[in-house]
C-alpha cells in the first residue's frame, strides 16, 4: 500500500470530518430515508431517491477518508530538526528574484492543499521545485505563467 504523506493538522481535519459523517450525517440520512418510506410508493418518491443519493455519497466519503487515514504517513514537522532544507510539512518563505515579491507556503498533502491559506500540495510544481533545497538556494520553477526564479529565504518547522 502506498503511504500518503499528511501533516498532523491534516489528519486531524479528516478525523473530524469522518466523525461528523458517522455521528451526524449518517443518522440524519437514515431518518430521512425512513420518513420518505412512510410516504408510500418509492418509485415516484423524490424525497426517498434524494435521501438514498445522499446516503451513497456519505458512505463513499466515509470509505474514502478511512482509506486515506489507514494509508497516512503522518509527519509532525515540529518533531524534526530544522536543517534549513525544505521538506514535507515545512513552511517556506521564497522571494521572486525578478520582482522581490515574498511568498510563504506550507508544503502539505494533496487533501490539505489550500492556496488561499498558503498551503500547497507536495505534488505541485512549486513544492516539487523546493523540496530538498536549502535557505539561500535559488531555484527555477516552471509555473503556468512561465519559468520563475525564486530564492529560498527561510525554512520553518511550525
Amino acid at each position: 500500500m502506498q503511504r500518503i504523506p499528511m501533516t498532523v493538522s491534516g489528519a486531524e481535519a479528516l478525523r473530524k470530518e469522518l466523525d461528523h459523517l458517522k455521528k451526524v450525517e449518517r443518522p440524519r440520512i437514515s431518518a430521512a430515508i425512513a420518513d420518505a418510506r412512510e410516504h408510500g410508493d418509492l418509485k415516484e418518491n423524490a424525497e426517498y431517491h434524494a435521501a438514498r443519493e445522499q446516503q451513497s455519497f456519505c458512505e463513499g466519503r466515509i470509505n474514502e477518508i478511512e482509506g486515506k487515514l489507514s494509508a497516512a504517513q503522518i509527519i509532525d514537522i515540529t518533531q524534526l530538526d530544522n536543517t534549513g532544507k525544505v521538506i514535507f510539512g515545512a513552511t517556506v518563505t521564497i522571494i521572486d528574484v525578478d520582482t522581490d515579491e515574498e511568498k510563504v507556503y506550507q508544503i502539505v498533502g494533496d487533501d490539505e492543499a489550500d492556496i488561499k491559506q498558503g498551503k500547497i500540495s507536495v505534488n505541485s510544481p512549486i513544492a516539487r521545485g523546493l523540496i530538498g533545497r536549502a535557505e539561500g538556494d535559488v531555484v527555477q520553477i516552471d509555473t503556468p505563467g512561465g519559468t520563475r526564479e525564486y530564492e529560498v529565504d527561510k525554512v520553518e518547522h511550525l
